[in-house]
């Protein structure tokens, strides 16, 4: 099981959201290039990088982004505000070694499918749902598409890889949806798609329980446990490597 830390950027700072929520967010003091240094560091073999400013339409963290990628030693995954392939390009200038895509599956699909196809395994789907209904610009809208239908839809694009949060659990700490995740990897493995969840994360044992789901299943991204310390990073990873 893969352990990814998360850098959540919002004004340049790091950040958590409650269900995704900008009105319900936590400020964390510290430079995040700091906390990418510290996180690879204790072990982390990826880092997750979310641009929310990009993601709200309220600006972009490029120059964070690009600092972090500069930093570490170890391969970045970004999203938030992707709505191009030149926007993907501009990640991977940036030193990024994957992209995330999530409101483009929805709203401009040719759009998503030229970056799948263009940048190959370099392309993530970021799907974010509230159990079968996908959330799309930064969660603030709900799409026409249902989260099951999505996942197929991107495996005939050949897109290897999804990024899965339940926004019920996202910043919680009431663990990962369990249930939600072994639906989302039966679909998923029909296309040879592998999962990384996200949401929820509180301690070892929540990441240790997602051992028990399929195996495509294979990393996760934890974010809110790591930085108010309900979780060691170092341990954690030494845990479940």
């Amino acid at each position: 099981m893969l352990l990814i830390p998360a850098i959540d950027l919002r004004h340049g700072k790091c950040v958590r959201l409650r269900h995704g929520d900008p009105a319900q967010q936590t400020g964390y003091d510290g430079d995040p290039v700091e906390r990418a240094k510290d996180f690879a560091g204790a072990g982390a073999q990826r880092l997750h990088v979310v641009d929310l400013d990009g993601a709200f339409g309220q600006g972009e963290n490029h120059a964070a982004i690009a600092r972090i990628c500069t930093a570490v030693d170890i391969p970045v995954q970004t999203g938030g505000g992707i709505r191009s392939l030149a926007d993907a390009k501009t990640r991977l200038d940036a030193g990024a070694a994957y992209v995330i895509i999530g409101t483009l599956l929805i709203e401009s699909q040719p759009a998503a499918q030229q970056i799948a196809n263009t940048l190959g395994e370099r392309v993530i789907a970021g799907i974010d749902a509230l159990g079968n209904d996908v959330a799309v610009r930064g969660w603030l809208k709900k799409s026409s598409m249902g989260r099951d239908d999505l996942i197929r839809k991107v495996a005939q694009w050949g897109i290897s890889r999804i990024i899965f949060t339940e926004i019920a659990r996202d910043g919680t700490g009431e663990g990962y949806d369990l249930a939600a995740l072994r639906s989302v990897a039966d679909i998923a493995a029909t296309g040879n798609i592998r999962i990384t969840a996200s949401g929820g994360a509180h301690s070892l044992t929540d990441i240790q329980r997602l051992q028990e789901l399929p195996s495509n299943v294979d990393s996760c991204i934890v974010g809110r446990a790591i930085y108010e310390g309900t979780l060691n990073l170092a341990e954690a990873i030494a845990a479940v490597a």
